[in-house]
């Protein structure tokens, strides 16, 4: 597969909202119960770019996201990252996943970030395997945090240093 990442813009948000609606509506990977609509993943996008950074993979077309935001909004918190990254189900084991990875974070650090922060739903083994070969380490998990499904998930936190 030949592969590229680039910044992401609001043209994008049809394709990444495609590969992010699976996820919301089969899935406790992410706690969000409704899927986002075009017009809000674009906002996503543009905050997401003002203050961190948001990246597409592409491969005939997007195949796979991520992005940096905010950890917690406290002032304390400013120099850490929560990193987040979608790859579609069709790309899924394909090196997408490690591509954004590769991007994103040494672009977070250049804006200034120091700390990498990512919520991993259990059970998740590639994600896990993604962030441990990107040098994230298990900080902790956060037990029965999360209800989808009718079903309490755990959460487990992995944690690295980006400078």
């Amino acid at each position: 597969m030949s592969l590229a990442v680039r910044d992401a813009t609001g043209a994008d948000a049809p394709a990444i909202a495609a590969i992010y609606h699976p996820i919301v509506t089969g899935t406790a990977i992410s706690f969000e119960t409704e899927p986002p609509d075009q017009a809000t993943m674009a906002a996503r996008i543009d905050a997401a770019r003002k203050t961190h950074a948001f990246l597409v993979a592409v491969a005939d077309g997007v195949v796979g996201y991520a992005y940096g935001s905010a950890y917690r909004p406290r002032a304390a918190y400013a120099t850490t990252a929560e990193t987040t990254v979608y790859v579609a189900a069709d790309a899924r084991g394909k090196g997408v996943g490690a591509a954004l990875y590769g991007a994103l974070l040494p672009r977070l650090s250049a804006r200034g970030f120091g700390q990498a922060v990512a919520g991993i739903t259990l059970p998740n083994p590639p994600s896990i395997a993604l962030h441990v070969a990107f040098g994230f380490h298990r900080a902790g998990v956060l037990t029965a945090v999360g209800k989808k499904f009718d079903v309490f998930h755990d959460v487990a936190l992995y944690q690295r240093a980006l400078s």
